[in-house]
């Protein structure tokens, strides 16, 4: 199979958190991308789901901006209020 070059433009801090985070697994940036396109081809489309937030979601991120969300004493107490 053929290779073609090309070049993409990347936020400089998140490129080099990336690159150090494929070479812990044992990859270079190249390959990644390479997986990348593969799985953009096998899916036929991005290989994982693109949505904007929920209502609920963006009600609950501006409480946490506002510092207004619920507050818990113990983990239990989390939990208990989940499940109800």
């Amino acid at each position: 199979m053929s290779k073609t070059q090309t070049t993409i433009r990347v936020d400089e801090e998140s490129y080099i958190a990336a690159k150090e985070i494929l070479r812990q697994i044992g990859m270079n940036y190249s390959q990644a991308i390479s997986v990348f396109n593969n799985m953009i081809v096998l899916n036929k489309g991005l290989p994982f789901e693109l949505k904007l937030p929920t209502q609920e979601t963006q009600q609950a991120l501006q409480e946490l901006k506002k510092r207004e969300g619920k507050t818990f004493e113990s983990v239990d107490a989390l939990f208990e209020d989940l499940d109800n």
